[in-house]
């Protein structure tokens, strides 16, 4: 579990560094994981998608995303701890997200192999 949240961390950091924007494959649809999802559950994201609804996760990253760059760009110290602190929550709230979407993901796919 540590390890899992350590690794997507990282992953999360070098996408914000722009580690991965010169990767042969950059761009590159993998359906795999898409493929993998009951029917209609793949229905309802395209719903929700068409719609221009994302998911919390998205959402949240969104918000790490503007807090890290408002700590970056803060210029004295008393601006930018509390901005750490918001930064630490909303990363904690991602965490908390991203493990039960993909929880869910498990039960729906367990769901959907016992059918």
């Amino acid at each position: 579990m540590a390890f899992e949240r350590l690794a997507e961390n990282r992953i999360r950091e070098a996408i914000r560094e722009g580690m991965f924007d010169r990767l042969p494959a950059r761009g590159a649809i993998d359906l795999e994981e898409y493929f993998k999802l009951p029917e209609d559950l793949r229905m309802g994201y395209s719903v929700l998608k068409s719609a221009g609804i994302v998911p919390e996760e998205v959402e949240l990253l969104r918000e790490v995303d503007r807090l890290q760059s408002a700590v970056t760009a803060a210029t004295d110290e008393r601006a930018r701890e509390p901005l750490r602190r918001a930064l630490a929550e909303m990363r904690l709230k991602l965490d908390l997200a991203l493990e039960g979407a993909k929880r869910q993901r498990m039960a729906a796919a367990d769901a959907s192999r016992a059918r």
